[in-house]
């Protein structure tokens, strides 16, 4: 089977050697410019795989140029909820976002090292502020978001909007990832073990029969 690499748009050069050595084919989605209203969203970047490789993606072993970025539709927004909703989930999304430094880099756009370690003092308060322990158990809902995105809103209640739009940004390209699985018949394949535990608890939950493969990162 075909392979599709989740939840980024790019993977390390040794991933990708990883993926091509194991799987014929390895879908990459674009980046996903999720649009939360039509006010508010985030802003895609045009970069794809094959453009450094452009030898795999002529031969047919790079698949790219799935297309998830809009407005979340009704059947989407439910799925996402769900994840929301799951206390299972949220605390495996709070472990990752208080321990996990490569997960934080790819959720909020702090300035670190190659490390992966916060850099500025205001990036580390904001991650201190995430990291609370009450907001585990904080509920949201897309629509909670879109509501609190149409108006301005404090320091503290614009942390909380923050952490929820994590949230929504992180269960989206999970429950794209299996859509697209499903729909094209590929493996679901990551570099991530944060990632790689919460898709397995969203197919679990949701008895979604998918294979999910996390390859091992040593020593990058």
């Amino acid at each position: 089977m075909d392979a599709l690499y989740y939840p980024f748009h790019l993977c390390h050069e040794q991933t990708l050697h990883q993926l091509i050595e194991h799987y014929p084919r390895v879908h990459f989605r674009n980046f996903m410019a999720l649009q939360l209203t039509p006010f508010m969203g985030t802003t895609a970047f045009p970069e794809c795989m094959g453009d450094d490789y452009p030898d795999l993606l002529e031969k047919g072993r790079i698949v790219q140029g799935h297309d998830l970025s809009g407005p979340l539709n009704p059947a989407i927004t439910t799925l996402v909820n769900q994840d929301l909703a799951d206390p299972l989930w949220r605390t495996i999304f709070h472990q990752a976002l208080r321990d996990d430094r490569r997960f934080q880099r790819g959720l909020f756009p702090f300035s670190q090292d190659s490390q992966g370690r916060s850099t500025v003092a205001s990036d580390l308060a904001v991650l201190s502020a995430f990291q609370q322990p009450e907001r585990e158990f904080a509920p949201y809902t897309v629509e909670t978001l879109q509501v609190m995105s149409r108006r301005r809103l404090p320091d503290n209640e614009n942390l909380s909007f923050e952490y929820g739009f994590g949230l929504i940004k992180m269960s989206a390209a999970l429950v794209y990832s299996i859509q697209l699985c499903q729909q094209f018949g590929l493996v679901a394949v990551t570099d991530s073990p944060s990632h790689h535990r919460l898709l397995e608890r969203t197919c679990l939950r949701n008895t979604v029969d998918l294979t999910n493969t996390c390859l091992k990162r040593e020593g990058y």
